[in-house]
């Protein structure tokens, strides 16, 4: 498993060095960048992958809640506070955890860890398909008949060789669902079948017809294809 890139948005000078230390100290874990306030987090999410950030809820200007609210495709979250009763709330936007201040390393092994299982409960076990829901129903996907996957805020598009379907999850769950060895993020919203590229340039990729765009973070993928 590569390693979960993560960032910290904590306006707390103590409580993020304290998270800082903890993530330097779990070796599946990256950190990206650290922010005292929504806003930056919010700039660095625009133009690069993030697969876990650590959100305190009471931030300045913006509450960590209602950043989270904003965010048409967040990573894995885990929320930090030591205000118990917005739990319910957190859970209610599918954080992973929630870790009540004051915690120690032990409890936010356990928070990581859970990401971690998340990420490796969709191996690539040989299954050439997934389900999903779509209107009351589970559709089956072939893998092989996947084109590309375009994020709809908080609903992804499959773009398959035949049609085209609508179901409500984000960018990062379905990313999880695919083989990496397939398929790629080359943008925020944009996943691609790699076997279905017909032409590239570093700003396009063109997939049946379809003009992608490659986001700036991503021009490293290009050297996969």
């Amino acid at each position: 498993m590569s390693k979960l890139k993560c960032i910290v948005v904590e306006d707390e000078p103590l409580a993020r060095q304290v998270l800082e230390g903890y993530i330097s100290r779990v070796p599946f874990l990256e950190l990206q960048g650290s922010f005292e306030d929504a806003i930056g987090a919010m700039e660095y999410l625009r133009d690069n992958e993030v697969d876990l950030m650590f959100l305190d809820i009471h931030l300045p200007e913006i509450k960590g809640v209602t950043f989270l609210k904003t965010l048409p495709d967040p990573p894995a979250v885990i929320l930090t506070t030591a205000y118990h009763e917005y739990a319910l709330e957190g859970y209610e936007l599918n954080v992973l955890d929630y870790l009540l201040k004051p915690y120690e390393f032990e409890r936010f092994l356990t928070a990581v860890n859970k990401v971690k299982t998340q990420r490796q409960s969709h191996p690539e076990n040989g299954k050439d398909y997934f389900f999903v829901s779509i209107q009351l129903k589970k559709v089956k996907i072939n893998f092989s008949e996947i084109l590309y996957i375009e994020s709809q805020k908080e609903y992804v598009k499959i773009v398959t060789s035949e049609s085209s379907y609508l179901t409500k999850m984000s960018t990062n769950e379905i990313e999880s669902l695919l083989p990496g060895a397939r398929f790629k993020r080359i943008h925020r919203s944009f996943i691609i079948a790699i076997d279905k590229v017909r032409s590239f340039n570093s700003e396009m990729v063109e997939i049946n017809g379809a003009n992608i765009p490659v986001g700036r973070g991503y021009k490293d993928v290009l050297d996969l294809l």
